[in-house]
């Protein structure tokens, strides 16, 4: 394949993959370009390829919808998301790129007395580990959304809810391009069109891969593919304990800018913020079934646009303008692998579920750090693979309030 003509306007090269790297990326999206940038940054380490088998930054960090937030209620949740956060506060200095990150605060409402219960201990356990939350009573809601309908006529009233005010969003293509351009100007190969088909292996030692563009020779091999990791996995020779399952999302066409935060709700089951350029943008759950499909489906746009008109009924009148799914890989336990596995020389970081994009520099941090020293870092040291033999599962179903 003849790869893109250099021109002095593009953010990064396309160059031809060399015959070896002293470390190869499998993924191109949030976390792989920032794993190829704190390697090259943070440890010096710059003979790096990233392999993307279609276009960077196509799958998944091209289909979320862009929240941020850190208020989980374990405390290794806490911790690793905590500090993607302050990251995301000094990345677009440091990257020197706006990528508009929005520090609007993110609120979770509670519909029930158990949402009360819920949302209060989270808060508390949030507080204890030193992340920004408080609790709010409708009043307050009144106050930093005002258009959220908290009639006590409504289906499921508003009894009050969670706000992380350091929380928001950021623009998701550009945090991609931002890492994509700091990489390659640190010497780093992004490498799109290339897809890795098997890895080359020396007994029990990954030493490089295979792709449809030929064998590459690497020292060290991280997996950074998200829904489809399970699958590269098999072709390394291990399983990974993760479903891949479709994750459908929608905006609406452009709008007056009326909603000031992001709202998310676990009973009505939709979450909603308003991009900068005036697109509601809006999600609820995962699929049930597992696929890797990347398309919506009607049932469940209408269902979140449902349960949007009814805390939202300003937005009645507001069009859809496309929808998409993406890929999630999800663990037993909905926290994230990031570590060793039982290849040497080979390390995963997947399992992300829907809370991929909001941990992009951390994962990319943590995941860099474990491949350029060999061990994990004091904050993914929990998410290891043999947790789900030991049983020290880190159980975040359901804990911050919404899947989101």
């Amino acid at each position: 394949m003849n790869p893109l003509p250099e021109h002095p306007d593009f953010l990064w090269r396309n160059p031809e993959p060399r015959s070896s790297y002293d470390v190869v990326i499998i993924g191109a999206g949030g976390h792989g370009l920032a794993t190829a940038y704190y390697l090259a940054s943070k440890h010096g380490i710059t003979n790096v390829a990233v392999l993307e088998k279609g276009w960077l930054a196509g799958g998944n960090m091209a289909r979320n919808t862009t929240i941020i937030r850190s208020n989980y209620l374990w405390d290794e949740s806490a911790a690793i998301y905590e500090h993607a956060l302050k990251l995301w506060e000094g990345l677009p200095e440091e990257l020197g790129y706006d990528f508009l990150f929005s520090q609007r605060g993110v609120l979770n409402l509670a519909h029930t007395l158990q949402d009360v219960r819920e949302g209060m201990r989270r808060v508390n356990a949030n507080r204890l580990n030193g992340v920004d939350a408080e609790w709010v009573e409708p009043s307050g809601i009144a106050e930093i959304c005002p258009i959220v309908n908290l009639s006590p006529k409504t289906r499921y009233p508003v009894l009050g809810g969670t706000f992380q005010p350091r929380a928001g969003i950021a623009k998701h293509d550009h945090v991609a391009w931002a890492l994509a351009r700091r990489a390659d100007e640190l010497g780093v190969d992004l490498i799109q069109n290339c897809e890795v088909t098997g890895f080359v292996k020396d007994g029990n030692r990954v030493v490089g891969v295979e792709t449809d563009r030929g064998r590459i020779l690497a020292g060290r091999v991280g997996l950074a593919a998200a829904g489809h990791s399970s699958v590269l996995a098999e072709r390394a020779g291990f399983r990974l304990p993760v479903q891949s399952h479709p994750l459908q999302a929608l905006v609406s066409e452009l709008n007056e800018q009326v909603h000031p935060t992001v709202v998310m709700s676990n009973h009505v089951h939709v979450y909603v913020s308003q991009a900068h350029k005036g697109e509601l943008v809006m999600g609820a759950g995962v699929d049930s079934y597992n696929g890797y499909g990347q398309r919506g489906s009607f049932h469940v746009i209408e269902h979140q646009m449902a349960a949007a008109v009814e805390l939202f009924p300003i937005f009645a009148r507001a069009h859809v303008l496309r929808t998409w799914g993406g890929i999630v890989d999800v663990t037993p336990d909905a926290s994230p692998i990031i570590g060793t596995t039982p290849v040497e020389n080979l390390f995963v970081n997947c399992g992300w579920g829907t809370g991929g994009f909001k941990a992009t520099p951390s994962a990319g941090w943590a995941f860099a750090h474990t491949i350029a020293t060999g061990e994990p870092h004091p904050l993914n040291a929990p998410f290891s693979l043999d947790r789900f033999t030991t049983g020290a599962l880190i159980d975040e179903h359901g804990a911050a309030a919404v899947a989101h």
